[in-house]
C-alpha cells in the first residue's frame, strides 16, 4: 500500500468485530483513523449494517466486515 494512502476504519463502540478489524489493521501494519459512526447520521445510516469497514480514501474503495488478515493485505495491496 501506498505511503501517504489515509485509511479509515468505520466502527462503533463496543463492537467485537470491530475490535477484530482494527487488530487485524495493526497486525498489518496500517496507519488508519477510526471514526464512530454514531458521531453522524450520516455515516450511521451509511454503515449502520455494514460494519466494520474499511475505507482507502485516495480510491474511495471500501472492504465490508467479514474479511481475514489475507483479504485486508490483498485489498490495501500489501
Amino acid at each position: 500500500m501506498q505511503a501517504n494512502a489515509s485509511v479509515i476504519l468505520y466502527h462503533t463502540d463496543a463492537c467485537h468485530l470491530c475490535e477484530l478489524a482494527a487488530d487485524l489493521l495493526m497486525q498489518a501494519g496500517v496507519t488508519f483513523d477510526a471514526l464512530d459512526i454514531c458521531d453522524d447520521d450520516n455515516l450511521a445510516e451509511q454503515y449502520g449494517i455494514r460494519i466494520p469497514v474499511v475505507k482507502i480514501v485516495d480510491s474511495q474503495s471500501e472492504l465490508n466486515w467479514p474479511f481475514d488478515l489475507e483479504a485486508l493485505e490483498e485489498f490495501l495491496g500489501a
